[in-house]
């Protein structure tokens, strides 16, 4: 929220500068993002009024002005702004002036016609945007006066950047209060008084959803002047906060939305048809708005409604069709609550923000509506005259939030805060805060008052007695943590071994959201329904991820589009799969790879990774484990992966997790330039160790026999080893596959396979009958099992 300082200062004025009241503002938990002077560094610009105004005879786009700017006589300049005219008064940097980046005016010929000064816009200034033509003062501004002094431009604009949770201090009256408190100064608010009806003339509303609005005020004020000008005092409070002058009635409701933090809405009273009515959107029901955005209802949308149309999104904005506009001049201004629970999201889902909404969202006092309609109503009359009706109030006190009574015990605030504060102390700061409070023998029970949904607990309230006494006057203390080993069972490889594993194959550590966008999770995992979020941050964070993939493919085609031709990632985390009413958390680790197989390199030939290559890092992983002779890879499909180059994998009797090359068309869709390898595995499993046993080593001699085995091209190596020592009984010390070959010699849709056996007794010389057993018992088995017969 931008506010003005000056603004700020007319409620409560503490005999502190700009530097230190940030300072205050920050440690209290209200973050200052910036501070800014509310025009430019300008020097000799004083108020003038254009007396004379012709064409200039040389340049068709100028015109000759004679100014007067309480000299002893006018000044002639030339201008070429499109607004120049008779009886403006307007900004002129006199000769000599300084402008904002150091311009220096002079006396000058423009096109042969001698100019002594320049006539200013807002951006000449520095006090904003606007260059379209001269800044427009109001027609009683004294004319040779200093500019900076005439707007008070001797300002400075403070943006404070507010938690969530202070909606509270969404106005300027809201940061008021807290400088008063922090200062113990008291807070000068305007006086309000409702306006007295003079005219009976009220407007029928109900409310047909009250669990969403349970307080509605609304007023009629009828023969107002639109056409009445804002006050410049007006227009600058707006205008140093953020927000442009439209017309008086416009500018009256923004200004007490930045007052007092209450959204109100202006209806023109001639362009309704019956009464107004609070309730949810019907199905087919559209709504064109003031931005010109014209949309389709959902039912779960708020509106206001007469009885043939809808007039505004509750809360959000209002429709151009019943909007103030050049001829109003009968007014229905609402005011009301809205549960915040039930507008959480509701702008986001039309793809809008305003200031309303902001406000709606995070809460605003249901005890605020009849004070900010009568100021609003109080301003009207003043600037735009009228007769205004009564007003007319529908409760639902049923559906009003409740304030909970909550016990603070004072040796909770030394034990939290560490330190002793007096009972006056912290008495002092709650009823500044607006609590109510009753004695209590452990402390004191607490009422928060109607603007405070933040405040819940018993912690909450330590809260706000440590930020207003100041956190940087709390006491330091180092806490007392005994250290403890906590015992680490052997039986468990821990989660840090295992990414130091995939960090020294070359892998970074990914850590992405668990929420993803939901067409991309399709794609990856279209077997199971994501758990849909609620209230999203953005579409492409809108379900709970089932897989880590989608993070993962996301982070790399950021790399990819950024030149890194070499992409290694991986992350452990949680995935999350509906089941029944549940949410099933699952922890899995994932992985992908992309591009050469080395970093590119003079003593290696470049090469793509491929599927062999990722294999590699999962057997790396498992042999981690001790188990990596329980691991078996099993041609399967998956959704996401390449047909031909896809595999599950079981560790044991248990499934591991899958791997493969993603899937072409995904590839493609998503927009990699090479395959993309990817890898997940159930944490669960991955983590169960197989602890290391010792075994004496054999004083006898080992043996080597090498098998070419010709079998199927579709028979899988894994397979054949899995065959093979099972058949080999206890004499078998290793069986490792030393080559693969397909081509000429070898049978067509045959491949020959050369596996290398090493046998080893502990207790004797193995003799040659008793090797020559263990092979034939290999090869029967592997004739049996996968049809496969030595090579001839």
């Amino acid at each position: 929220m931008r506010f003005s300082e000056a603004w700020l200062r007319e409620y409560v004025n503490p005999a502190i500068d700009t530097d230190t009241l940030v300072h205050q503002l920050t440690m209290a938990g209200l973050e200052v993002d910036s501070v800014t002077a509310a025009a430019g560094d300008f020097t000799g610009v004083v108020v003038a009024e254009i007396l004379e105004a012709y064409p200039h005879p040389e340049a068709d786009r100028l015109r000759i002005c004679k100014v007067g700017a309480g000299l002893d006589q006018p000044l002639q300049i030339v201008c070429g702004a499109p607004n120049a005219r008779v009886g403006l008064r307007v900004p002129l940097a006199l000769v000599g002036s300084l402008l904002p980046g150091g311009l220096e005016i002079k006396s000058a010929q423009l096109r042969g016609i001698e100019s002594f000064g320049m006539l200013c816009s807002q951006k000449e200034l520095g006090i904003d945007e606007d260059a379209s033509g001269l800044m427009e003062l109001p027609l009683d501004a004294p004319i040779g006066m200093a500019l900076r002094e005439y707007l008070h431009l001797d300002d400075r604009l403070i943006e404070v950047d507010l938690t969530p949770n202070r909606a509270d201090c969404l106005s300027v009256e809201g940061i008021a209060r807290e400088v008063a408190l922090l200062n113990t100064l008291p807070i000068m608010c305007p006086e309000v008084e409702a306006p007295a009806p003079v005219i009976d003339d009220i407007w029928p509303i109900r409310v047909e959803a009250p669990e969403a609005c349970p307080r509605y005020l609304g007023q009629i004020i009828r023969g107002v002047n639109r056409h009445a000008g804002t006050p410049q005092w007006i227009k600058e409070k707006l205008r140093r906060s953020g927000l442009r002058s439209l017309d008086v009635i416009v500018d009256v409701t923004n200004y007490v939305l930045l007052e007092l933090g209450q959204p109100l809405h202006a209806f023109d009273a001639d362009r309704l048809e019956g009464g107004v009515c609070v309730r949810w959107a019907r199905d087919g029901e559209s709504l064109q708005l003031l931005n010109g955005q014209a949309v389709t209802l959902a039912p779960e949308t708020l509106v206001i409604a007469d009885d043939r149309k809808v007039l505004a999104l509750a809360g959000i904005m209002g429709g151009s069709e019943s909007a103030v506009c050049e001829t109003t001049q009968d007014i229905f201004i609402e005011c009301a609550y809205f549960d915040p629970s039930l507008m959480m999201g509701k702008a986001r889902r039309y793809g809008l923000s305003t200031d309303s909404s902001h406000r709606f969202e995070r809460g605003v006092s249901y005890e605020l509506q009849s004070r900010a309609l009568s100021r609003a109503t109080q301003l009207i009359l003043s600037l735009a005259g009228g007769q205004v009706g009564p007003v007319v109030e529908r409760v639902a006190l049923d559906y009003l939030p409740q304030r909970p009574e909550i016990l603070l015990r004072a040796e909770r605030i030394e034990k939290i805060l560490g330190l002793s504060m007096s009972p006056e102390r912290v008495i002092q700061i709650l009823q500044g805060l607006g609590m109510t409070l009753t004695g209590d023998p452990l402390g004191w029970r607490v009422t928060a008052p109607a603007a405070r949904f933040d405040i819940a607990l018993e912690a909450d309230l330590i809260e706000e007695v440590g930020r207003v006494y100041g956190y940087d006057h709390l006491p330091r203390r180092q806490p007392v943590i005994p250290a403890v080993m906590r015992p680490v069972s052997e039986g468990r490889l821990t989660l840090d071994r295992v990414k130091d594993l995939l960090v020294d194959r070359g892998y970074q550590e990914a850590i992405t959201y668990s929420f993803v966008e939901a067409s991309v999770q399709q794609l990856i995992d279209p077997g199971v329904e994501p758990l849909a979020l609620k209230n999203p941050l953005s579409q492409e964070l809108a379900v709970m991820r089932t897989s880590l993939w989608p993070g993962l493919l996301d982070a790399a085609i950021k790399n990819s589009h950024r030149q890194q031709d070499r992409v290694r990632l991986f992350e452990s985390g949680l995935t999350f799969r509906p089941r029944g009413n549940d949410l099933a958390q699952e922890a899995v680790l994932s992985w992908l790879a992309l591009g050469c197989h080395e970093a590119e390199q003079w003593g290696l030939p470049s090469r793509p990774v491929d599927f062999f290559d990722v294999k590699q890092d999962v057997e790396a992983l498992v042999a981690l484990t001790g188990r990596l002779a329980d691991l078996r890879f099993v041609a399967a499909e998956h959704p996401a992966l390449h047909k031909g180059q896809s595999a599950e994998m079981l560790l044991g009797e248990k499934r591991l997790g899958f791997m493969g090359l993603l899937h072409p068309g995904l590839e493609k869709r998503l927009g990699f330039p090479s395959g993309v390898f990817l890898v997940e595995l159930l944490d669960h499993v991955l983590r169960d160790r197989q602890l290391p046993r010792f075994s004496s080593l054999s004083k006898f001699p080992s043996v080597r026999r090498d098998l070419a085995l010709l079998v199927e091209q579709n028979v899988p190596v894994g397979t054949l080893l899995e065959t093979t020592r099972a058949s080999a009984g206890e004499l078998l010390r290793e069986a490792q596959v030393f080559d693969v070959y397909q081509g000429p010699g070898v049978e067509a849709g045959k491949k020959s396979v050369a596996i290398r056996l090493i046998l080893q007794d502990a207790a004797e010389t193995l003799v040659d009958t008793l090797v020559d057993g263990v092979v034939q018992k290999v090869l029967d088995g592997l004739a049996q099992r996968c049809g496969a017969r030595l090579r001839d």
